[in-house]
């Protein structure tokens, strides 16, 4: 008989989520209902959003229950269909949870873009949820005029590099923000940002002066905490700061105290908007169709961090926040050829 996997979360974190928060279970691989799908995974993905899914505050999602398979992103190949819109062998992607084998409804299932013409992985990555919430939180949010200065906060991530890479279209001026010598020079050398900086050994003050010397018209925050405090200081009148992700603040309760940014956005009459992806959902094959079109002809690169076997998955969030991946971070549970 074959079994399911699962990773479930086995207790609540307070901040950062890790190995002992969870659980690997074997279950029996679903029964598929009339109008669903069963999907056999092969990459799982492992994203910083995930920590906010299963925190015990308020969110934009349900937060994951105790004992539940843990909620994320995953692609993978139909093994039975009861729906009149995917056969056995399709290759598909959705929230089918850090498990083998999930039992999915139809209308919650995408079929990979580009089919083979790009790695499957990438249906995780540049072309999943990351390079989608660079696209809409760029182009929507941000709405950077040709010419700009667009600053980018964890830039040698898998969404703050696509991040950049777009703003180069527009012939922006690109300031990358990242962690580490090698990460700096990953920005610059195979991204293509104009300048970058590393926060853990610069002066972060010194340094924006330097790379911005013309002010910032877009911050794309994916940090908040002394990061954004210090782009704040450089806005110029009428900037747009777009809130993804606040990887910085390792726990919301109670709420951290800093300086305050109502000054800031009042004197440079700033707009600063909070950004969740799913709000895009009905146009996420828009967004696909133009990050392929770009990875194809070299517009954007990318890099993925690729661990093998679901029994590295408890661990790989709070890796995330270790710093350790390069690149978009995905766990492989089984093979693209079987």
């Amino acid at each position: 008989m074959m079994k399911n996997r699962q990773v479930r979360l086995k207790s609540r974190p307070k901040g950062i989520p890790q190995a002992e928060h969870f659980e690997i279970v074997e279950d029996t691989v679903p029964e598929i209902a009339p109008d669903q799908v069963l999907v056999r995974n092969i990459y799982l993905s492992v994203d910083p959003a995930m920590r906010g899914w299963i925190v015990d505050t308020t969110g934009y999602s349900e937060p994951v229950a105790i004992g539940s398979v843990m909620r994320s992103f995953a692609t993978g190949r139909v093994e039975a269909s009861r729906h009149a819109d995917f056969k056995q062998g399709d290759l598909v992607t959705g929230m089918f949870g850090w498990q083998d084998y999930a039992a999915v409804e139809g209308g919650a299932i995408d079929r990979i873009i580009g089919g083979r013409d790009l790695p499957l992985s990438t249906s995780l990555g540049v072309l999943g949820l990351n390079g989608v919430t660079a696209y809409f939180g760029l182009l929507e949010v941000g709405q950077p005029a040709r010419g700009e200065t667009v600053v980018v906060s964890t830039a040698a991530g898998s969404v703050g590099s696509c991040v950049g890479q777009i703003a180069n279209t527009l012939d922006c001026r690109t300031v990358a923000i990242a962690g580490g010598a090698q990460k700096k020079r990953l920005c610059r050398d195979e991204f293509g940002f104009d300048a970058a900086i590393d926060y853990k050994s610069e002066d972060l003050d010194a340094a924006l002066a330097s790379a911005c010397p013309d002010g910032v018209d877009v911050y794309f925050d994916n940090t908040a905490g002394d990061i954004s405090d210090g782009v704040l200081k450089r806005l110029n009148v009428g900037a747009r700061i777009v809130i993804c992700g606040t990887a910085s603040i390792s726990n919301w309760n109670p709420i951290p105290q800093g300086p305050r940014v109502e000054r800031h956005l009042l004197v440079k009459r700033a707009r600063m908007q909070g950004f969740v992806v799913f709000d895009f959902a009905e146009r996420y094959a828009q967004a696909r169709s133009k990050l392929a079109q770009w990875v194809k002809d070299g517009t954007i690169r990318y890099r993925e961090d690729i661990l093998d076997g679901i029994e590295n998955a408890p661990d790989a969030i709070a890796g995330l926040y270790r710093g350790e991946n390069s690149g978009k971070r995905l766990i492989r549970i089984a093979s693209e050829n079987d």
